[in-house]
């Protein structure tokens, strides 16, 4: 289905992935009424998992574009959950990143940027939400970042 959010991506150039099967006895997310809760999404892009520890071996830019790739994560889970059409989004909610960072790294608000920067590039006003940003001192599979994400659909 195409809709005014799909051609939003295409004119940005960008393409969702597959909605990411989950890696363990969870689902990949819950409706409840009209809020869409979408499990965290690790950071993948085309060529697999993007790993690193921000303040380590992996700076900000890097960091933030897997935050972005963690947000094209959860658009694909919001299509799924949405019946293929993004058009039911009313707005994102919240948004919670995890950062895999060091001790003294203080930047994971630059890194989630990524991803807030994403959401309000494809759904407008309707992206702008509320947001955590948090350090981890490890995350699944040694990537650089998880997001999860609320989403109100009508």
């Amino acid at each position: 289905m195409t809709g005014n959010i799909d051609a939003r991506l295409d004119e940005l150039g960008l393409t969702l992935p597959d909605a990411p099967a989950p890696a363990a006895n969870y689902v990949p997310y819950v409706q409840t009424g009209n809020l869409v809760f979408v499990s965290g999404q690790i950071s993948q892009g085309p060529d697999g998992l993007i790993k690193g520890r921000l303040g380590d071996n992996m700076d900000v830019p890097d960091g933030a574009e897997a935050a972005k790739r963690c947000g094209l994560s959860l658009l694909a889970q919001a299509r799924v959950a949405c019946g293929g059409d993004l058009d039911r989004i009313v707005r994102v909610v919240k948004l919670t990143g995890f950062v895999n960072s060091t001790p003294d790294f203080v930047d994971q608000p630059k890194v989630i940027n990524g991803c807030s920067d994403l959401m309000v590039a494809v759904l407008g006003d309707a992206g702008r939400h509320a947001r955590a940003a948090v350090s981890a001192a490890a995350l699944p599979l040694g990537v650089a970042v998880e997001i999860e994400a609320i989403f109100e659909v009508k």
